[in-house]
């Protein structure tokens, strides 16, 4: 990773692109994947919010018919 990938100068201000971790404090930065950001130290993880897509809850509808659907067997 690049210094240029975590740090942005505005004018005469060095501005940080990256978030903290909050457990080991400034100077350790949270890796950002697709679904959270991650501390390469000591592990600490942030999940971020999904938002729903249609295509996400119809899954979601179709898998809870398929369950309800099945006939119960009698022992």
């Amino acid at each position: 990773m690049l210094k240029r990938e975590i740090y942005k100068v505005e004018g005469t201000k060095i501005v940080r692109e990256r978030r903290f971790c909050p457990k080991c404090g400034p100077g350790v930065f949270l890796a950002e994947h697709e679904d959270r950001f991650t501390c390469g130290k000591c592990r600490y993880t942030e999940y971020k919010k999904r938002e729903k897509t249609e295509t996400s809850e119809a899954k979601t509808a179709g898998k809870h018919q398929s369950k309800s659907s099945k006939p119960k067997s009698s022992n």
